[in-house]
């Protein structure tokens, strides 16, 4: 079977005071030790026999790594793994990360899609989340990339932030629509506990936009976008027809995938692992044994279940009632139907022959949904 490969850069120019991922500022040398252990990692995994048709280098910000550094690891994806024809070969990037040299070197090295950090083209915003970019560094960014060649790019907005209105939401939509983007990926603020955000609010100094204010920005966000040719294809991301994120769509379809660097997740359709996240305990057990699992989890028949039906129900078209009874010898109403027809009741739920899929209701509210899906064992 085809891999999807995904690749950590736990590397940022600085902290977001939202962000609480796997990721941190690092010197020169922290940064070559690490890509030599990643590389090193790379040619375990790959050993230039394992085909991938999904690459996605993600972070953190990998276009935060010097040139030299960049074009060692693309190289090693070039040489280690066998990439498909169609392959989708995606780079995460922040405008003020990003040059024609950068995105040259991308080009040359296969890859065809760029995911761009943008969440907001408000400076006052921006400044508000800790970011280091303009809204002109962005549009400077998107300039540059159309410039190198990719016709395939996403890019990321978030809503509810401190000090927004739907009128700065608006706003940056019509720059994002403006600029031709495919795809583009629609977060509402989550406060994570770890980040600056989250301590500003235990010290009561975060200020976030009322509920229904975040909700009308959700709203106009669900109507605006497919009014200009986007498709909602999983809750939180939006494409022209064609231009899926198909790296993603293998989560959400519960396909096998591995992932390679610090933190990083695996899965073989029974076991999930993840890597250290602690950049030293990563490098010290790749050094040792090229891999460096920190723990595993055999999937038990329930657990699958369950992630199965989850993952699919962020997508468009749902759970397919085929697929689950291919799957695991049952049927989906033996095992969810009473939990189904509650949740249609709710309004939260809908099926179409075959199909069970989120209503829109159901998808603002999928995480009470999905809750509903786990089972006691």
């Amino acid at each position: 079977m085809n891999q999807g490969i995904y690749i950590h850069i736990p590397f940022c120019v600085k902290k977001c005071f939202y962000c609480d991922f796997a990721s941190a500022a690092g010197t020169s040398a922290e940064m070559e030790a690490y890509i030599e252990a990643l590389c090193r990692e790379i040619a375990a995994v790959g050993q230039r026999q394992l085909r991938a048709e999904t690459v996605y280098i993600g972070g953190g910000t990998p276009t935060s790594l010097p040139l030299s550094l960049l074009e060692r690891l693309l190289r090693a994806v070039q040489q280690e793994f066998l990439l498909t024809g169609n392959v989708e070969y995606t780079v995460e990037a922040n405008p003020g990360t990003v040059d024609m040299a950068k995105l040259s070197l991308l080009r040359q090295y296969g890859v065809n899609r760029i995911s761009l950090g943008v969440q907001s083209f408000q400076n006052h915003l921006l400044r508000r989340c800790g970011r280091i970019h303009t809204a002109e560094d962005a549009l400077k960014a998107l300039t540059e990339i159309a410039a190198a060649g990719f016709e395939n790019c996403s890019l990321d907005l978030i809503y509810g932030l401190p000090g927004q209105s739907l009128d700065d939401l608006k706003e940056s939509l019509e720059l994002a629509l403006s600029q031709k983007i495919r795809h583009i990926s629609v977060y509402g603020l989550q406060v994570e506990e770890g980040t600056v955000f989250f301590a500003q609010r235990e010290a009561g100094k975060l200020i976030l936009p009322e509920e229904d204010a975040a909700e009308e920005m959700y709203e106009y966000l669900c109507r605006v976008l497919p009014e200009h040719g986007y498709q909602r294809y999983e809750i939180s991301n939006f494409a022209i027809p064609g231009f899926e994120s198909r790296h993603n769509l293998r989560y959400w379809q519960n396909l096998p995938y591995i992932g390679l660097g610090a933190a990083a997740h695996s899965y073989d359709g029974n076991c999930r692992r993840e890597n250290y996240a602690d950049r030293s305990a990563y490098i010290e057990a790749v050094q040792a044994c090229g891999r460096a699992f920190s723990a595993e989890h055999v999937l038990t028949t329930a657990e699958k279940m369950e992630e199965f039906c989850f993952l699919a129900l962020r997508t468009r078209e749902g759970i397919s009632a085929r697929a689950f009874a291919t799957l695991f010898g049952c049927t989906l109403e033996s095992v969810y139907g009473e939990k189904i027809s509650r949740l249609q009741q709710q309004g939260l739920l809908d099926k179409m022959e075959q199909q069970v899929f989120l209503t829109r209701d159901g998808m603002k509210f999928g995480n009470r949904v999905f809750m509903e899906f786990l089972l006691d064992e």
